[in-house]
């Protein structure tokens, strides 16, 4: 049996979509509120109830589990005893296999994102438990709020500089988290993942520029001028320093890989940045 953490999340719909295609195994879909995902409930998926912070519901949700996606949690700052409380009741259950959705590069990584990846990644190694460690590349769907504030106001706003983001859909990563749950390698490994096609900020603006016919310059800027703009913008005060945090960590590679795994596993290039500015105006029309 297969269980997905997070199963309800943006993410988690999509790994089930993609499990629904790949494989017959039973699955289990793990998430806090059950009576909010009863419509991912089938022949296949089972919803159950499983809170990270809640370790009394974790053991019902592992028992008899053999592999496990574990999506990294959403609470910035609550990660790791989240993801202990969930490696620890695997453990105890006897799950075989741990797929992680991490961060890209994290071993190197200088981000303020990566510090809580790392931890879980050495709760993983210290486990003893077989596990795959997906170190995702930046969505670029995050950008759609950029392309948004690039229509408002004229120009694409950001701090990364010259640096490349090795972005792929979410739907793509979706898909390598369904191929490696539920795949023949139960081998412990860490993949880094990205879109073969990394953009700079700088190709965004030149992309929307090219696709509105208006000129979009992108304005590289401090990356504390580039998190109060955010916070002006209505972000909270810390999720705005994470982004511009990011920001300043693509500047130095953080955010970029020359990896072809996420494509190789799937089959098929990413998302790419042309077809999603696409998207994304025909979104603001």
């Amino acid at each position: 049996m297969i269980a997905v953490t997070g199963a309800n999340g943006q993410l988690g719909r999509l790994v089930l979509k993609h499990l629904a295609k790949l494989t017959a195994q039973p699955v289990r879909a793990l998430v806090r509120s059950p009576e909010k995902a009863a419509d991912l409930a089938s022949g296949q998926v089972a919803v159950v109830k499983a809170d990270y912070d809640d370790s009394s519901t974790l053991p019902a949700a592992l028992e008899g589990v053999e592999r496990l996606l574990l999506i990294s949690g959403s609470e910035v700052g609550k990660r790791v005893p989240q993801h202990k409380a969930v490696i620890d009741a695997a453990k105890a259950a006897g799950v075989r296999f741990i797929v992680y959705t991490s961060l890209l590069n994290v071993p190197q990584s200088s981000l303020l994102l990566g510090e809580e990846h790392k931890e879980t990644e050495k709760l993983l190694s210290e486990s003893g438990i077989a596990h795959a460690v997906l170190r995702n590349g930046w969505y670029v769907e995050n950008f759609g709020g950029t392309i948004s504030a690039a229509l408002a106001h004229g120009a694409v706003a950001g701090a990364s500089g010259d640096g490349k983001f090795s972005a792929a859909g979410r739907e793509d990563y979706a898909e390598a988290a369904a191929r490696i749950v539920s795949g023949s390698d139960l081998s412990t490994r860490a993949l880094e993942l990205g879109g073969s096609s990394a953009f700079t900020l700088g190709d965004l603006a030149a992309e929307l520029s090219s696709q509105t016919g208006r000129d979009i310059p992108f304005n590289n800027l401090p990356d504390a001028t580039y998190a109060g703009i955010l916070v002006q913008a209505g972000l909270p005060e810390g999720f705005a320093k994470i982004l511009a945090d990011a920001d300043r960590g693509a500047s130095e590679g953080d955010l970029f890989t020359a990896s072809t795994a996420l494509e190789d596993l799937n089959g098929h290039p990413a998302r790419s940045l042309k077809d999603f500015v696409a998207e994304s105006l025909k979104a603001n029309a």
